[in-house]
Formats: C-alpha cells, sequence, structure tokens
C-alpha cells in the first residue's frame, strides 16, 4: 500500500471526475502549467488498496515536463464508488473500464502513455490485451504501457499469504478490526496524522467487494507476458532496489521478455512513485520521449534514472 507523504495538490491539479462510456470515475487532473506545450496524457492506474493520491509526488515534476498526468480511483476504490457485487470488479470489467478511461483522457485522438501501479500494472496490461485485438493500428489509445513494481503472474509467497489472510478475514472480522491487525504489522515510522487519516478513510471507503475480488486476483494472475510482447508496444518496466511483491529479479526478467526499458530507482521500494518521486519521474519522462521519438524503442536494462 502506497502512502504519499503529504496530501497537498501541486500547482494546477484539480480533483475531477472523469465521465466515461462505462461510468464517472474520480480523478487527480495535473495538466502542464502556463506557458508550458503539452507533450502527451498519462494515464496512472493505482493498486491494491491504493488510490489516485498515490501518485501525488508525481504530479508535480510530470506536469513542469509537460505530460499532462490524470491519476483515477477505479471501480470501487475510494471516492469512485461502486457496487456491492464481485463480479463487477473481475479482472475484464477493470480493464474495460480504464480502455474507457483512456479513451475519455486522450478525447478519442490523442494516444496516451498507461501506467499501472502494482496490481494496477496487472490491470493495465489486460486492458491492453483484452482491447488490443479489436482495434485496428490507427485506433489504438495507447502510446506506452508501464508496469511500475508489478510483475508477470501473482504476487510472491510471503505476499501471499499476507493476502490469502485479508480476503479470509475480511468477511468474517470487518473492516475495523483488520484495519488495526495491519497496522498493528506496519513496520514503517508512523504517518502525519493527516496522512494516517486518510489512509483509514480510504480503506474503510474502498469497496469491500474491490478489495476481496482484487486480492484474490493477485493470487491467481497468470503469466501473460508472452501476449504482451506480442504486441511490439513500448513497455518499461520500472521498479525500486527491492520489493515485497515481485521480487527484483522476478521484473528484470520480465522485462527482458518484453524487450522492455527496465529502470531500477534508488532509494525505491514497492512504490518508487512516493519513496523517490524525482528520480521516478525523470525515468517515466526518458521513457516517453524515446517512444516520441521512436515507435518501437527497445531498450537495455538501466540502474537508476
Amino acid at each position: 500500500m502506497s502512502r504519499p507523504p503529504s496530501l497537498a495538490l501541486p500547482p494546477h491539479a484539480r480533483t475531477s471526475r472523469l465521465e466515461t462510456a462505462r461510468g464517472s470515475f474520480a480523478v487527480l487532473d495535473c495538466p502542464p502549467p502556463p506557458g508550458t506545450a503539452l507533450s502527451a496524457t498519462v494515464l496512472m492506474v493505482p493498486g491494491f488498496i491504493g488510490s489516485k493520491e498515490d501518485f501525488l509526488p508525481l504530479l508535480g515534476p510530470l506536469s513542469a515536463a509537460g505530460y499532462r498526468a490524470v491519476a483515477v480511483d477505479g471501480r470501487g476504490q475510494y471516492e469512485t464508488g461502486g457496487p456491492d457485487d464481485e463480479s463487477a470488479y473481475a479482472q475484464a470489467e477493470l480493464a474495460a473500464d480504464v480502455v474507457a478511461q483512456t479513451v475519455a483522457v486522450g478525447g478519442g485522438h490523442e494516444a496516451v502513455h498507461l501506467l499501472g501501479h502494482s496490481m494496477g500494472g496487472l490491470t493495465a496490461r489486460a486492458a491492453v490485451l483484452d482491447a488490443w485485438p479489436g482495434m485496428g493500428t490507427g485506433a489504438r489509445p495507447w502510446a506506452s504501457l508501464t508496469l511500475m513494481s508489478s510483475g508477470p503472474a501473482a504476487i510472491d509467497k510471503g505476499q501471499r499469504d499476507r493476502i490469502r489472510l485479508l480476503v479470509d478475514f475480511l468477511p468474517v472480522l470487518g473492516k475495523d478490526v483488520v484495519w488495526k491487525e495491519m497496522q498493528r504489522r506496519e513496520e514503517r515510522p508512523e504517518a502525519p496524522p493527516e496522512v494516517a487519516e486518510f489512509l483509514h478513510h480510504r480503506w474503510m471507503t474502498t469497496m469491500d467487494a474491490q478489495l476481496l475480488t482484487t486480492g484474490r486476483q493477485l493470487l491467481s494472475e497468470t503469466d501473460r507476458v508472452a501476449e504482451l510482447a506480442a504486441l511490439q508496444l513500448p513497455v518499461l518496466v520500472l521498479s525500486g532496489t527491492s520489493d515485497y511483491a515481485w521480487p527484483v529479479p522476478w521484473q528484470d526478467d520480465m522485462a527482458r521478455r518484453l524487450a522492455a526499458r527496465r529502470v531500477v530507482i534508488p532509494g525505491g521500494e514497492h512504490s518508487p512513485n512516493v519513496e523517490a518521486p524525482a528520480a521516478t519521474a525523470r525515468a517515466l519522462v526518458s521513457f516517453w520521449r524515446s517512444v516520441q521519438r521512436s515507435p518501437c524503442p527497445v531498450h537495455p536494462m538501466n540502474y537508476g534514472a
């Protein structure tokens, strides 16, 4: 679970609703400042127990570099809301939402850079794979895909055990009890009061059905790397130097199999977006600019940004 250091919005950012063919989604929308030309638009998809606020530290640097950065609460996450029906959160449903969000932020005419963090990477990958076959070359809405701290398939065993406990006990014990246990096991320093309050509110607001269904997806995701590689979409695999969900060597191998650019962010762990946002933003901008120069670049592994 990402934990933003602050909830302050950067200049030019605003909270809004993104209206799509599949419903309305809560977003943070941060265009470039006045006088800075728009280079491209980026859609950022958060992970398990996450929300659009996970990307707050990236919005300012990306905006300053000329990118309109749009971070979204997915169906059932935080301020978007959703039904109390687990079938609504099947991966195919969430993936279709991402396709609709992409079309909405791109206006139906702009190719968007898609970024998914953690479980959001699995959802973003599914969106591309599910939609790609039915789209003509000129109609594909993505310029690139970034998989941030995400992996080729299900999460590592240690994290699998923790997620399985959450999935098993949430319906029995309820959110309050599970939250207290999660906090008891938290190894990071205590969050500032306003951030701690936000994290608790986000947990309580996110739909139980969404948590249960996406938790099971993390336990059962299959390896679809070969399918993604076959599309020849420019891909960046970005992580910190350690990762409790998908070990860094797994992500190294995934990048190799994808012929993707590979960046490891010094000082970053599972959430380099909040742990090392400046270096992460530089790596993202470098990748996106390379995509804009070349339609399908292939990059060697790169440690650092």
